[in-house]
């Protein structure tokens, strides 16, 4: 018996497929974090200007942060390690100036408390200057290593007035004991000892020469002061000052031993006010 063959009815025809517009397409694609690597790009730059930030930065801002009156000279190198010629100046209005023999060469580095910076001077370092940085709630801390070197008198006539005009020679030897710096509030606080030795100091004011070595002692504390001895010659000179507020005044004065006298009268007319055989110095 034949089996019989029912017909299934036709399938209605589909929909045609929805085409979504062009701007519903590009919502939906992934978006590049443009946002985050601009920013990524951004601290990257900072990164290498921190990095390899140029010498000539730091010697921008040691001449602001000095009134002009501490220059770097011909920078090398990064703000971290670097070199220049290190010079003394009256200010941005003076010609004065003057520079050390060769090269100062630093090291800077950030440590746990703070910045450590080398400082060496081709002419007058044995070793490098050790000098510790710290900031400070309001202000900062720079505490120098214990250390001994010794400079050319001639580099304070680049300070300009009265240093032009004595034109000074010999040796400055500079020895520090526990110095500590401080900034607080607008307040430059000192504790320890620096001691500042002035050996065969000669003018081209005076045809004597040498006339004299000497001494001067900043001591720290609640109110620093200053000590101004003579340790030989035939100039003499004493004084004592202290800091008041942030201005020292000091007071001392300047003689001729007797057999002198004449040779030097001319010098001690231009170092004070005249007070017959003495003459007065004072500052602040």
């Amino acid at each position: 018996m034949a089996r019989s063959t029912v017909p299934l009815p036709p399938r209605p025809p589909r929909p045609p497929a929805r085409t979504q517009p062009a701007s519903a397409r590009l919502a939906a694609a992934p978006r590049v974090p443009w946002g985050w690597a601009a920013a990524g790009a951004g601290v990257g730059l900072l990164a290498a200007l921190a990095v390899f930030a140029p010498a000539q930065w730091l010697a921008q801002g040691v001449a602001r942060a000095s009134a002009g009156r501490v220059l770097l000279l011909q920078a090398r190198g990064t703000v971290w390690t670097g070199s220049a010629q290190f010079a003394l100046s009256g200010g941005p209005a003076s010609r004065d100036r003057a520079a050390l023999p060769g090269r100062v060469h630093w090291r800077l580095r950030p440590g746990l408390h703070g910045l450590q910076l080398q400082l060496q001077a081709d002419c007058c370092t044995a070793a490098p200057l050790q000098v510790q940085l710290r900031p400070r709630w309001g202000g900062a801390a720079a505490r120098v290593q214990d250390q001994q070197s010794d400079w050319p008198a001639a580099v304070l006539a680049g300070l300009g007035a009265p240093w032009n005009s004595l034109q000074p020679q010999g040796r400055l030897v500079l020895r520090t004991q526990g110095l500590q710096a401080t900034w607080a509030a607008g307040r430059l606080l000192l504790q320890g000892q620096a001691q500042l030795d002035l050996l065969d100091f000669s003018s081209r004011l005076a045809t004597l020469r040498p006339l004299g070595s000497y001494r001067l002692v900043l001591q720290g504390g609640e109110v620093p002061t200053l000590q101004l001895s003579t340790l030989d010659g035939a100039l003499r000179l004493q004084g004592a000052g202290q800091w008041v507020g942030q201005r020292l005044r000091f007071s001392g004065e300047a003689s001729a031993t007797p057999e002198r006298a004449a040779a030097l009268d001319n010098l001690l007319n231009i170092l004070g006010r005249r007070d017959g055989a003495r003459a007065l110095l004072s500052l602040g």
